[in-house]
This record gives structure tokens, C-alpha cells and sequence, in this order.
């Protein structure tokens, strides 16, 4: 049977057509669909795509939004970076109203020639430090108060270190040992300074237990010769403040590592190698602090030399603390003492900033 002249229509895809869009007709493209057999096809329009909006209509389409409310947070912020400083006004009421007032106070005091008591007080400008170049008084002072800072540190430094060391081992009785060594500090400077005054006479318990024990060619006037004198002193004050270090230095030492301490072993470290790479160095901040505080503490020390020898014999234990009582008190020259409290703040001053200087450099 021959074919049909008419077909009935098929379905197949039809590429889209190219062409060019308007601006109006962009939204709406015309697809070919089904075509019929005379091959003319239809146009059905297409709903609009989602096609990206243009500059110009993405900013016609944005709308003012209304500012947020404020909430009250800026004045807790503002309380907040205040808060610090609030706590602070106490301290820096009592730094500056008493310590700073003091000094500046001082600083007037030394340019006068005044008694301490009376109104009448002359201006001498610099004269009182002039004096005080030319005063051997002062610089033995001043060369007694340097020895007893640098033997004291010196000393308190390598014993307290040693002692930690000790209490580190398996030693017996070590908390009996950390109380027996800390227990001068508690102890007041007057108390130790009379005890130790009369311990140390010529026929004092000091003495006389030498001689018991065969060393009487040891016997002196410990407080009464001028050559041993101030090593006397240095002496005293080392037994009552070594146990300061010794405290610093073991809580210091608590905080090595001590898998470091066994590796070191490990590697066949001695006790010398061990304590000078690896303990020393992991202790250096503890030399610092305790090297301020003996520098520092030794400028103000005054109580021991002024109980035990009174800055004798002949000026062989003055530090500036008894030279600035002396002149103030004994002689009623309070503009001269004032010059030498300065000298001393600034002293304390000079090296407290090359510690903080060494202490950054490390």
C-alpha cells in the first residue's frame, strides 16, 4: 500500500533561533515548537527568565534602611576602659601624695642652709651639693653603702642558690631545713642588730666559744676594729636575709622541667654541667629581681649599723642612711641631709634603670 501523502506531526527538538534582543524584548524570547507538515512552526512566548538585574535596576530596587535604635552600649564601653584607672586612683594617690610630694619636697629643702626648725632658712642653691664633693665624710659613706650592697647580694645570691640546691636532693629533713634557713627573715632588724651587738663583744658568747673550741687566737673586738668592722656587718646581714634567696631561688627552681633535668643526665651532664647550662640560665630571672631588691634594700639599710656600731669606729661602717640621721638629727643641718637623701634617690634611681635595661636586653 503506498504511503499516506499526509503524515501526522512529529515532535523534535528545534535549536533556539539568535537573534538579536532589545532592551523591551529581553524578558520575553520567542522558541520554535512543534512544526506541522507544511514545516511552519509556531511561536509561543516563554515567561520571563531570571535573568541577572542591571546596575541601574539593582539600585532602583534598594530602599533607605532605618538606623538601629541606640542600645546604651558606649557608656559601659567608656565605664569599662575607665574601670582600671578608677582602681588605680588609690595607688597613684599614695605614690604620688606621699613618695613623689616627699621627694620634690627635698628637693627644695636641699638648696637651703636650714636648721629643721626655724623659719629663718637661706638660699644656697647648689651649695649643699658642692659640699658634698668635698666631704670625706660622705664618699667613705658612700664607699661603705657600695661594699655592703655588692658583698650582701653577692653572698645571699650564692648561698640561698646553694641551699635550693640542697633541699632539691633526697637530703633528710628537708621542710625543717627551708624553716630553719627563713626564719631570720621574720625576725626584726633592732632584735637582730642587739643580739648580734652583744654577742660579738670581746668577752661575749662568740669568743668564748672559740676559745672552747681551740681557736682563742681568733678572738677580737668584732664591732671595735676598724678593719673587720664593716665585714662584720656584711656578715650579720647575709645570716639573716640569705633566707630570702634561698626562698625565691627553690620556688624558681620548683618550675624547671625536670624531663629536661633526665635528659641532660642522659646525655652524661655532671651536677656542674647540669646546674651552669640549665639551672642557671632558667633562673635568670630570679637573679634580677633579687639583685634590685638587695641593691635597693642595702641603700635604706640603717637600723643595723646604727644599733650595733653607731657608723664606728671612726667612720669605717658609715652608709649614707646614718650620715643623713647624723646631719639632720645630731647637727641640725637639714638642708645638707636633704642633698644626701637625694644623692641616694638617685643612685637607687641610675641602677634600677640599668636593671630594666639588662633585664630587656636578655
Amino acid at each position: 500500500m503506498p504511503p499516506s501523502s499526509t503524515r501526522s506531526p512529529r515532535w523534535r527538538p528545534v535549536p533556539r533561533l539568535r537573534r538579536p534582543r532589545s532592551r523591551a524584548s529581553s524578558r520575553c524570547r520567542p522558541v520554535l515548537t512543534a512544526s506541522d507538515p507544511s514545516g511552519a512552526g509556531s511561536v509561543v512566548e516563554r515567561a520571563p527568565d531570571s535573568a541577572p538585574l542591571r546596575s541601574h535596576e539593582r539600585n532602583s530596587m534598594m530602599t533607605a534602611t532605618p538606623a538601629r535604635p541606640a542600645t546604651g552600649r558606649a557608656p559601659v564601653r567608656v565605664y569599662r576602659s575607665l574601670q582600671k584607672w578608677i582602681w588605680a586612683v588609690p595607688a597613684l594617690i599614695l605614690v604620688g601624695g606621699v613618695i613623689h610630694a616627699a621627694i620634690l619636697a627635698n628637693v627644695s629643702y636641699s638648696t637651703l642652709e636650714w636648721n629643721g626648725v626655724s623659719t629663718d632658712a637661706e638660699n644656697v642653691g647648689s651649695g649643699n651639693y658642692m659640699a658634698l664633693v668635698t666631704d670625706a665624710t660622705f664618699l667613705t659613706a658612700l664607699r661603705n653603702t657600695l661594699t655592703f650592697a655588692v658583698g650582701t647580694v653577692f653572698i645571699q645570691m650564692v648561698l640561698g642558690f646553694g641551699l635550693a640546691l640542697l633541699v632539691r636532693t633526697r637530703v633528710v629533713g628537708r621542710g625543717l631545713l627551708r624553716t630553719l634557713v627563713f626564719v631570720p627573715v621574720v625576725l626584726s632588724p633592732a632584735v637582730v642588730a642587739v643580739s648580734f651587738r652583744l654577742l660579738l663583744t670581746p668577752d661575749g658568747a662568740f669568743n668564748q666559744t672559740l676559745e672552747s673550741l681551740g681557736f682563742g687566737w681568733l678572738t677580737q673586738a668584732w664591732l671595735a676594729n676598724p678593719s673587720i668592722a664593716l665585714l662584720t656587718l656584711i656578715a650579720i646581714n647575709v645570716w639573716q636575709y640569705t633566707g630570702y634567696s634561698f626562698v625565691i631561688y627553690d620556688a624558681a627552681l620548683g618550675q624547671v622541667d625536670p624531663s629536661m633535668i633526665e635528659a641532660a643526665r642522659l646525655d652524661g651532664a655532671g651536677t656542674w654541667r647540669l646546674t651552669k647550662s640549665i639551672l642557671l640560665p632558667t633562673v635568670s630571672g630570679s637573679h634580677l629581681v633579687l639583685i634590685v631588691l638587695g641593691f635597693v634594700s642595702s641603700l635604706k639599710m640603717f637600723e643595723l649599723v646604727f644599733l650595733t656600731t653607731g657608723g664606728g669606729p671612726g667612720n669605717s661602717t658609715q652608709v649614707l642612711t646614718g650620715y643623713i640621721y647624723e646631719q639632720a638629727i645630731a647637727r641640725f643641718h637639714a638642708g645638707y641631709a636633704s642633698a644626701i637623701s637625694i644623692v641616694v634617690v638617685l643612685v637607687a634611681a641610675v641602677f634600677a634603670a640599668l636593671q630594666v635595661r639588662l633585664a630587656r636586653n636578655a
